[in-house]
């Protein structure tokens, strides 16, 4: 166990001061907090926390270890982790590394040994901060100075630091692979174990978690994956039958360039979008985002279809949210709810075979509960083809 001593100081002034694990750095970012009781790796590599430091609410984390095929991005997207407690012990038969050891090797600092819940309530409290985390010798005006400067989450596009660079097919020779290469566009295969594809849909990566990939592929998807830069002419290149809006970083309203792209694809496809794509189509269909006082980020959020009245438990994590009354002259259609705070959840467009949801429905990690949704993007593609819709 580490005895070397961190800082973490928020914008307010405030001094968190414990032990120091993975790497030696100085960094700032937004500091939030995800209340899943399991899953650190997927969150960690998670490209929407690109620009945040994230705290745990959970006790004691890393008694698993980290493994190759549980991440969710080649390598961590968040700048910084916070505990209480990184277990001393790491026990599964899966582990290949310590979580100290992965964040060593990634350049990512951690800091041990803090108060998590009295953060997270002043964090519940006063809102996410900005925030500086440092494993060096550093002093707390320096800290707290560093956490100041740093930009604020609003207005800035992270979408073009995780988004892949050029299109690209997942690979379906094994869905947990992530390290096979690519193939490039036009290219189709089916490979032992992964459903027919029997639908092409060209997926906008901002940010997207293989996850997102695998479940597309098992319920009868070949993905083209497109980074966020793609036009809707470049799309239709490929013929896809459909598209995807992935989950991704940053504020949703600072993307013109996706929303103008996302306005174009509309009257021609059937569209599915999550997390960051929700608020792509929020704005692309005449809406407006917001930025919430803490955010949604955890495996236990209830969220209500209005059309079903089912309640499903969620997983989540994204700290802007669709502005309900910008929908109100719009062909959008408010679907579902979250029970928390009722902020929107879900939307429908009332003519056009395009929905989506705030929350990320492949449960990685989290609740299975979402998952029929891929069921209903296939039937809807499906109809589409057979003209029914």
């Amino acid at each position: 166990m580490s005895t070397k001593s961190a800082v973490l100081s928020l914008e307010d002034g405030s001094i968190f001061r414990g032990r120091a694990f993975g790497a030696d750095a100085t960094i700032a970012g937004e500091c939030v907090f995800n209340t899943s009781m399991t899953g650190y790796q997927e969150i960690l590599t998670d490209p929407s926390y690109f620009g945040q430091i994230v705290t745990m609410t959970a006790v004691q984390i890393g008694n698993y270890g980290v493994n190759d095929e549980d991440t969710e991005a080649r390598v961590p997207k968040c700048s910084g982790f916070v505990v209480r407690e990184l277990s001393p012990i790491v026990s599964n038969w899966r582990s290949q590394l310590s979580l100290g050891e992965y964040l060593a090797r990634n350049g990512i600092p951690g800091i041990s040994e803090i108060d998590t819940r009295a953060l997270t309530k002043k964090l519940r409290v006063d809102g996410a901060m900005k925030c500086c985390l440092s494993t060096l010798p550093i002093s707390d005006e320096e800290a707290v100075r560093r956490a100041k400067s740093w930009q604020d989450m609003a207005g800035a596009d992270y979408v073009k630091d995780v988004s892949c660079k050029e299109p690209f097919i997942w690979n379906a020779t094994d869905p947990k692979n992530h390290n096979a290469p690519y193939l490039p566009v036009g290219t189709t295969m089916n490979a032992p174990g992964v459903p027919a594809k029997k639908f092409r849909v060209a997926a906008f990566d901002y940010g997207a978690k293989f996850s997102i990939y695998r479940k597309l592929v098992r319920h009868g998807f070949e993905v083209q994956v497109f980074p966020a830069t793609a036009t809707g002419e470049q799309v239709r290149e490929h013929k896809p039958d459909a598209v995807f809006l992935s989950n991704g970083p940053g504020d949703p309203a600072a993307l013109p360039y996706i929303h103008q792209t996302v306005t174009n694809l509309l009257p021609d496809f059937p569209i599915f979008g999550i997390c960051l794509g929700h608020q792509m189509l929020t704005h692309a269909l005449g809406g407006t985002t917001f930025k919430l006082k803490f955010g949604h980020r955890g495996g236990n959020q209830p969220v209500k279809n209005l059309e079903t009245g089912k309640v499903s438990i969620t997983a989540q994590n994204h700290g802007f949210a669709t502005d309900p009354k910008s929908l109100e002259k719009t062909a959008a259609k408010v679907t579902e709810i979250n029970l928390n705070d009722q902020t929107v959840e879900g939307l429908r467009h009332t003519k056009l075979p395009i929905f989506s949801v705030q929350y990320h429905p492949e449960a990685a990690p989290g609740p299975n509960d979402a998952d029929p949704l891929f069921v209903d993007f296939y039937r809807m593609v499906e109809a589409r083809q057979a003209g029914k819709i």
